[in-house]
């Protein structure tokens, strides 16, 4: 192995228990606290515009709710798109190099936030660009995923890609909660120091993060790795696209990290129009456990199996649903809020669940082509970590989508109906697809063994 401190390690395994107590384990840690940093942040401002848009119109900008709601969910599309190159740009460049270029890529969306957001006359058009800028945070978690997935033996995945995950997911709360407080001071401010009309200063939501960004880019540059065994060309990492289980797991991650990223983005803006007299303050109650409990869900199915923890959990989510649109009817805030809690409890270990499932889907897969022939394992174990890396990244894109879809469905819902119910129906049809798909493809299989192993071989 490269020695210690070195930007390059040339052998990595994990999977060696000797090799990993002796040294692996503290490199892993190292990286993985520096890779929950850069990506706390990502989130963070990938979700800012969830409260800068609610801010707007106290701040002289005239914008209708359903534009209002744009601003929200584009940075959501964005942030999907960005994470297919994200993906492929850590066996290409380095898990170290690359989490330095898209740390360094938030200057973006922050320094044009602060800038616009302090001239109520930008036009509409203008302002969702800059609101686009803030993908560039929603990248990051593709490609930290993917590095972290290398780090680790195949025993731990789960409990460290939950806590890789919950690192940055809890980013969503550390915006919604801080950001409405730090608008209030103008000590904070860099420039521009006097308060657009409404008394608020905007433009903080930006400037904040700017000190935060440099001590990302350097924690990355001084303790990080890059991993030579992790490398591969694009057209390896292209073979996901051919895999049955990478479309099957995309399905399944819209329902639980689209339903994450979808919800923690809509939620403030949802709560002003259907609550107006609740304070946006109780809004990072949702991502906040939603983010926690994500590795909870990982190491459940660490223990008991990803498809089962999936399995139930979505199960939940539908009939949590089912409640979120009942109290929306009635009118009954405290109803309302303990439905959609339990609505972000289940979307994060959902999202630790499902991540664990595809390691060991791919695992199994190679390992089932390899044979009996014990010199194909290493070779058939190092194909499944490349290419369940490929697939955690790439699935983890599809999945973000949900941060555009969602945000969008309930601003449509409202404009046309008056109330969320319509937005909120097709959610719970999208959940009843993803129970079917999870026992088909994953539960049916077990069941069907403990029944019989004849008719499971049969039918399977």
């Amino acid at each position: 192995m490269g020695r210690r401190g070195a930007s390059w390690i040339s052998d990595w395994n994990p999977e060696n228990r000797s090799f990993w107590e002796s040294e692996g384990k503290y490199i892993a840690r190292r990286n993985l606290i520096w890779s929950i940093l850069a990506e706390h942040f990502g989130f963070s401002i990938w979700l800012i515009w969830s409260i800068v848009a609610t801010k707007l119109p106290q701040a002289g900008f005239h914008y209708s709710t359903d534009e209002l709601f744009q601003l929200v969910a584009l940075p959501g599309l964005i942030g999907a798109l960005m994470r297919f190159p994200y993906t492929f740009a850590v066996a290409r460049f380095g898990g170290r190099n690359w989490t330095m270029v898209s740390a360094a890529l938030l200057f973006i969306p922050t320094i044009a936030l602060a800038f616009f957001v302090a001239r109520p006359d930008t036009p509409f058009w203008l302002m969702l660009i800059v609101a686009a800028t803030a993908g560039l945070g929603g990248g990051n978690f593709a490609s930290s995923m993917a590095n972290i997935s290398f780090f680790y033996p195949d025993r731990m995945k789960g409990w460290a890609l939950g806590l890789n995950a919950a690192g940055g997911n809890i980013g969503v709360s550390t915006v919604q909660l801080l950001v409405p407080i730090l608008m209030g001071f103008g000590i904070f401010n860099l420039y521009l120091a006097t308060p657009q009309a409404g008394g608020v200063y905007i433009q903080n939501a930006g400037l904040i993060w700017l000190p935060l960004i440099v001590v990302a880019v350097f924690g990355a540059y001084r303790y990080m790795n890059n991993l030579a065994t992790a490398r591969s060309t694009f057209a390896d990492q292209l073979v996901i696209v051919k895999r049955k289980h990478t479309w099957i797991m995309s399905w399944l991650y819209i329902g639980t990290f689209g339903s994450f990223i979808g919800y923690s983005a809509a939620f403030p803006l949802l709560l002003k129009t259907q609550f107006p007299a609740i304070t946006l303050s109780v809004a990072f109650l949702g991502p906040l456990v939603g983010s926690v409990v994500r590795p909870l869900g990982g190491l459940l199915a660490d223990r008991i199996g990803g498809a089962k923890v999936t399995f139930w959990n979505f199960i939940v989510m539908a009939v949590a649903t089912v409640g979120v649109m009942h109290f929306v009817t009635v009118k009954e805030f405290g109803g309302f809020l303990a439905m959609f809690l339990i609505l972000f409890v289940t979307t994060g270990v959902g999202n630790g669940s499902t991540f664990r499932m595809i390691p060991s889907i791919f695992r199994e897969q190679k390992l089932r082509e390899a044979g009996a022939a014990l010199d194909a394992r290493p070779k058939a174990m190092l194909a499944a970590a490349r290419e369940s890396a490929a697939v955690i990244g790439f699935v983890s894109a599809i999945g973000a989508c949900g941060g555009y879809l969602i945000p969008r469905s309930f601003g449509a819902s409202i404009a046309a109906t008056g109330a969320p119910h319509l937005a909120l129906e097709a959610f719970l049809i999208f959940y009843l697809t993803c129970i079917g798909l999870t026992w088909w493809y994953y539960m049916r299989r077990n069941f069907l063994a403990q029944l019989s192993p004849t008719l499971a071989a049969s039918r399977v």
